[in-house]
């Protein structure tokens, strides 16, 4: 299928495809491909999927996902108001995974490259000065033509494979188990909760959405997400206030009942299983 953040055909297997998007609204399906992708946000917020992680994006977001790892980007759907002046804008890499391999003899050059593809299959988010570096070769990259390209792209991924300050997205020992007709049942379920996560989530509805019992829908969402839908359904709310948490004018309670939660006790409960510490001392720790 094709390789989309936004449509487009696959490169050949030797080009560095560089997209630059500038819309109103992400709402790509779930989809894979076997291009390695490294996506920038520059512009916009919403919810992600990488194989079986879940999370909120915003600007600044920078994740490269390897071959054949389902992933779906979508933003909040605010951006689908009218009167919402933010555009979704992003800088988007696709590049073979043997690119690199064919530039080289270099035994140790090619493991270390296989090595990071490797980590690549699970998402990679990067951080910190890693980030700002990554940022401002990306910016500049979009703009080189030919050779400058190339050697630019280099220098990107050296610093990639290198960095420390990165963190695996979709858990150990993930792998992906998507046909098209899984693919499209998933991504009905995922826009379901997309949608209406800050709201009840229905097991039914969701069953219904792909034609299932409810028992039988709960053994296919676990066996290709290696998750209970309770658990992405609940990593989907507190990924949501994991964000809220950024504004300071917002307390708990409202950030609680805003990510979908009818009570703080709940919310306090399944904060601290999935992020390993409370609300409270999360927001604390952004402002070190």
């Amino acid at each position: 299928m094709k390789a989309q953040f936004i449509e487009l055909s696959p490169p050949n297997e030797k080009t560095i495809l560089i997209k630059q998007v500038d819309q109103e609204f992400l709402s790509n399906p779930l989809h894979f491909h076997e291009l390695c992708e490294l996506v920038l946000i520059l512009e916009s917020y919403g919810k992600r999927v990488v194989g079986n992680h879940v999370d909120s994006f915003s600007a600044g977001d920078l994740v490269l996902m390897g071959p054949n790892i389902p992933h779906i980007w979508r933003n909040d759907d605010i951006f689908l108001n009218p009167q919402h002046n933010e555009r979704a804008r992003a800088i988007v890499l696709y590049f073979p995974a043997d690119f690199l391999l064919q530039l080289t003899d270099d035994q140790a050059t090619i493991s270390a490259m296989q090595q990071f593809i490797k980590r690549s299959k699970r998402g990679l988010r990067f951080h910190g000065q890693t980030l700002e570096q990554a940022t401002e070769l990306i910016k500049s990259l979009a703009q080189k033509k030919s050779f400058s390209r190339i050697t630019g792209f280099l220098n990107l991924i050296e610093l990639l494979h290198q960095a420390e300050e990165c963190e695996n997205l979709a858990s150990e020992g993930y792998k992906p188990s998507f046909g098209e007709q899984e693919t499209n049942r998933i991504n009905n379920v995922y826009i379901y909760v997309m949608q209406n996560f800050r709201e009840e989530v229905s097991l039914g509805i969701a069953a219904e959405l792909v034609n299932m019992t409810p028992n039988a829908f709960c053994r296919f969402f676990k066996r290709h997400t290696q998750k209970s839908f309770s658990k992405f359904v609940n990593e989907m709310r507190i990924g949501h206030a994991c964000k809220l948490l950024m504004n300071k004018q917002l307390s708990i309670s409202e950030i609680c009942y805003q990510s979908g939660y009818q009570n703080l006790t709940n919310f306090n409960k399944f904060f601290k299983t999935i992020m390993r510490k409370s609300p409270r001392e999360y927001r604390k720790e952004m402002d070190m």
